[in-house]
């Protein structure tokens, strides 16, 4: 462990870089995890002394994390205004009217943080700001001339998380680059949204993490056209599915479900209740079915079944109500991909208090019959697009131990409409071709670019005068980067069982030198070393601490904290070399040691 008060550096010459000395910064490192921390990057970033938690999903940027961070930003703000957009500042405190306009005051739920002034006027810490990018616009900007247009912000938000976790991963304050386009029609909105995907796709190669780009829903933002750029890590909270056969990509809650063609039920027989005591499971009726109505051509399986499940919506404005979804018996309804079709509204679980006001539900029997505005239940029915007419199915009969057989969808019931509920799985077909099939991984959403159109123009009546000098409603693009969520993201895809692991464009420093022994001309000759790189702009970490620091602490501390290169200054100087490690490979070589700042400013500028 190591342990330090203070600050950085000897004072730069111009055109030099900072010198952090260890000796000096304002760092801890731990050898033991952190007990909160659920994933590797969060038990690292806080083991080498990046961030400290302060709450659940709140933490302290500690001065190596900052750096990070930092040059996240500059990367981001170099692509963005390398597009012509520019950059402004909101406040984080915001009023309550402008989200009341676009009804998002209500929509966020308990998402948002809430709270009043000394004399009852309401706010909201923001968690994003469309409605204040819009309203600014509207303010200065009143005719096409002025358009196209693109803004953007890097600014600390804020969400009520109800599950903050993984760290920096998902926190309830962060930091997030948010940018808007504005254009008078719909083509100038889609050369606005190439060039911030153009934009993003530079950035993320810089940021020097492995990532993919898919379809997406846009949620309780509105919009269109939607795709997230997912860092690839099995520790991401976001599913996503490639295609074998095809460049098709997209989020499992943005899959859309290839339905197939109606079929004929001619010949099929009447649908028939039959007894089937002690089936309340899929699987107990399945092997029920084998065994009382074995069937000629195969088994029964689980896919034969039609399974019913309730849920519970609640919707932004409080408002509560239950729905049933159908699926085929060898699919679970996937709440995540619910909850992506239907927000801002959240899904809940159908407990036994709802049952109980719902008699005509019968727990682990539930059929067709007892769903829809129609029926006892009066309880919306939705179903799986997999669900055509022509199906025919085995389900419940609304009857304790009884199920219905040769129930056809279209002749023997109906649904109030279609929902994408259903887990994906590997295997199943290509939405977008005719030969592949769909293959999982997990990813963490590292940014989000969408078409919002005219929702939040119109909810704020931005609008501006044409070339024909009629009033037009302005058409709006929404980008957006997590920078804080960015440093997690990295870190988890490039660190490994010693430590974290650095690319070198967001590395808090280039050069982690070490001074090791207690010999006095080691040291003078790591600070010889140290001012000559600094001079030559190249970032140096200097572990100048004195040698009741073991040699061993030293390097644990350095290949925990992750700088691309480590030089150390050691016995070797004796005879006129040091050793230069490559942090990630592990490749080490004893350098001259005259001629050592220019070998290190070569793996710098290459």
């Amino acid at each position: 462990m190591n342990a330090a008060a203070g600050s950085t550096s000897s004072a730069p010459r111009a055109g030099s870089a900072r010198i952090l000395r260890m000796s000096t910064l304002f760092v801890r490192t731990l050898r033991d995890d952190p007990s909160d921390a659920e994933v590797p990057s969060h038990r690292l970033l806080v083991r080498a002394g990046y961030i400290r938690r302060m709450a659940p999903g709140m933490y302290t940027w500690l001065p190596l994390g900052l750096r990070v961070l930092r040059k996240i930003e500059a990367i981001i703000r170099d692509e963005m205004d390398g597009i012509g957009a520019q950059e402004v500042s909101f406040p984080a405190l915001l009023p309550k009217e402008p989200y009341e306009a676009t009804g998002r005051w209500t929509e966020y739920g308990p998402n948002i943080f809430r709270l009043q002034d000394r004399k009852g006027g309401d706010y909201l810490l923001g968690p994003t700001h469309e409605e204040m990018f819009t309203l600014v616009v509207k303010d200065l900007y009143s005719s096409y001339k002025d358009l196209p247009l693109s803004i953007y912000q890097i600014q600390t938000k804020y969400r009520d998380e109800a599950r903050p976790r993984a760290g920096l991963l998902r926190g309830r304050e962060f930091v997030m680059k948010d940018s808007y386009s504005f254009d008078v029609d719909d083509a100038g909105l889609e050369a606005s949204y190439e060039a911030h995907r153009d934009a993003y796709v530079r950035i993320f190669d810089r940021l020097g993490f492995d990532y993919v780009i898919v379809k997406a829903t846009s949620g309780a933002m509105g919009g269109s056209r939607s795709e997230e750029f997912l860092a690839k890590a099995a520790v991401g909270e976001d599913t996503y599915v490639r295609c074998t056969s095809c460049d098709y990509a997209a989020n499992v809650e943005a899959v859309q479900t290839r339905a197939p063609a109606p079929v004929s039920y001619d010949g099929v027989p009447a649908a028939h209740a039959e007894a089937t005591p002690d089936t309340p499971t899929i699987d107990s009726l399945v092997d029920h079915l084998n065994e009382a109505f074995p069937r000629a051509d195969r088994p029964w399986g689980a896919g034969d079944t039609l399974k019913n499940v309730l849920v519970m919506l609640r919707h932004a404005d409080g408002t509560r109500e239950p729905v049933a979804i159908g699926v085929p018996g060898d699919r679970e309804v996937d709440q995540k991909r619910l909850e992506g079709q239907l927000e801002p509204t959240e899904v809940e679980a159908f407990d036994e208090t709802e049952f109980r006001k719902h008699p005509s539900l019968v727990k682990g029997y539930i059929g067709p019959g007892a769903l829809g505005e129609k029926n006892a239940s009066g309880i919306r029915y939705l179903l799986d697009p997999r669900i055509v007419e022509g199906t025919r199915w085995v389900t419940g009969a609304d009857v304790d131990g009884s199920h219905v057989l040769d129930l056809v969808a279209g002749r023997d019931f109906t649904a109030d409409g279609t929902v994408e509920a259903a887990e994906v799985r590997d295997g199943d077909p290509c939405p977008s071709c005719e030969d592949g099939v769909l293959e999982a991984a997990r990813g963490i959403e590292m940014g989000h670019i969408f078409q919002l159109g005219r929702k939040y123009a119109d909810a704020l009546d931005l609008r501006v005068l044409d070339v024909n000098g009629k009033l037009v409603t302005v058409t709006m693009g929404s980008y957006g980067i997590g920078p804080s969520r960015a440093v997690a993201a990295i870190a988890e895809g490039t660190l490994d069982e010693a430590g974290l692991c650095w690319p070198r464009d967001v590395a808090p420093a280039d050069v982690h030198l070490v001074a090791t022994g207690k010999d006095p001309a080691i040291f003078a000759a790591a600070d010889r070393l140290a001012t000559e790189l600094a001079a030559q702009g190249i970032e140096v970490l200097y572990d100048d601490r004195p040698g009741k620091v073991s040699l061993g602490v030293k390097f644990k501390d350095a290949e925990l904290i992750g700088v691309p290169t480590i030089v150390v200054v050691g016995r070797g100087l004796a005879e006129g070399t040091v050793e230069v490690k490559d942090r990630r490979t592990g490749e080490s070589d004893d350098v001259a040691a005259d001629h050592l700042v220019v070998h290190v400013v070569g793996l710098v500028r290459r």
